[in-house]
Order: structure tokens, then C-alpha cells, then sequence
């Protein structure tokens, strides 16, 4: 667990304001949203299995890097995204939220978010109340509560892990390709994935 997560606002958050966001959703009174950036470095995803023989998998070298933001529709499980190879900044969060609040224009729109600068910032925050769009920001260290921290595990493991990819231009291909279709390709893991059961850690002892 994060080392200054405090699992009593997390437990608060998840009773008094989670959980009914999403029983709406799920009602269909709103459009609900989970959102955060990956920061796929490409790479070599290390990985484990048996075998009596050593096997050797190439790995890209250099540090090049593919941002993603995405917005996780809870019902849908369709991930909207804006993606560069550069940096992801408040000016990328508006342009998400822009797209947004222009294709779901049938319901109210809320946004689960963490509290990363870029994000929770004024500029983010005055451009949501004018859209019309719901923020609501999770308590701090607390990316066990964000859905879209699933998805972005599940790509890695299905798209990166041990694998070699020759240039950036594919690696940038794969990435989007496997996120665009997600919720069509993968159907059956994104529902298992993408569920209203929340880890919490009130009831785990820390070391």
C-alpha cells in the first residue's frame, strides 16, 4: 500500500461518495469517468516462466517514452484518450475534457481524478465548471480506488510484457491499437476487471 495512504478516508470515500457515483452510473443518470496517465517508457517488461532451458527476448534500448491519458467510462468500458511523446500537462486534461463533455452530451458527465498538479489545478478546475463537468478528486495516495489503474496494467501485461518491439512508431501503434479497441477485443476481462470492488487496507496489517 501506498506508504501515506490513511485507509479510513479512502474507507469514507468509497462509502459516502464512490459508491453512490457509480450506483448512478449504473442507473444511467450520469456518465461516469475514471481518469489518470500511463507513462509507457519503451522497454524491455520483465516476466517469469518455467522452463529447463534459458531463453534470451531482446529488449529496445533508450528511454523513449509514450504518454497516454485516458478516460475510463465505467458502463461502457470505452477509454477515450489523448496520448503524445512528450509530457502530459493541464493543457492535455482540458483538451480530454473537452472531447469529452462534446461526445457525451446526453447526461450529466462526472470525473473521478487524482490529485496530480497538472490535474488539480484552476485552469482544470474553471474548464470543468464551464463545461458543465463534475470533478471529483480522490484522497491522496489512493490510486487503488482509480478503475483506470487496472487498465493500464492489463495493457502492459498483454501488449508489453516480453516483448520486443522494433520502433517507436509500432510500440506507439500497439499501445493505441490494443486501448482503442478495449472494450470490444477484451469484453470479458474488462468486466471482470472493472468492477465496483475496491481494495481497501483497514483490514491488513502493516509492516
Amino acid at each position: 500500500m501506498p506508504g501515506k495512504a490513511d485507509p479510513e478516508k479512502q474507507a469514507s470515500f468509497l462509502n459516502d461518495t464512490l459508491m453512490p457515483t457509480i450506483n448512478k452510473a449504473k442507473a444511467g443518470l450520469i456518465e461516469l469517468f475514471f481518469v489518470d496517465a500511463s507513462h509507457f517508457v519503451m522497454g524491455g517488461l520483465p516476466c517469469r516462466l518455467w522452463g529447463k532451458v534459458r531463453y534470451w527476448v531482446k529488449t529496445s534500448s533508450g528511454r523513449k517514452r509514450y504518454n497516454v491519458l485516458g478516460a475510463l467510462n465505467f458502463v461502457s468500458k470505452k477509454i477515450e484518450t489523448i496520448a503524445n511523446d512528450s509530457y502530459i500537462t493541464s493543457t492535455q486534461v482540458v483538451e480530454l475534457l473537452e472531447n469529452i463533455a462534446f461526445k457525451y452530451i446526453s447526461k450529466p458527465i462526472t470525473i473521478i481524478l487524482d490529485n496530480a498538479r497538472y490535474q488539480h489545478c484552476n485552469y482544470v478546475i474553471n474548464r470543468a465548471a464551464e463545461l458543465g463537468v463534475q470533478l471529483i478528486f480522490l484522497p491522496t495516495y489512493s490510486p487503488n480506488l482509480n478503475l483506470i489503474e487496472r487498465v493500464w496494467k492489463f495493457v502492459k501485461s498483454q501488449v508489453l510484457n516480453a516483448a520486443y518491439i522494433e520502433t517507436f512508431a509500432d510500440y506507439c501503434s500497439m499501445i493505441s491499437n490494443f486501448v482503442e479497441t478495449i472494450e470490444t477485443e477484451h469484453a470479458d476481462q474488462m468486466l471482470s476487471l472493472i468492477t465496483e470492488k475496491f481494495q481497501l487496507f483497514n483490514k491488513y496489517k502493516v509492516l
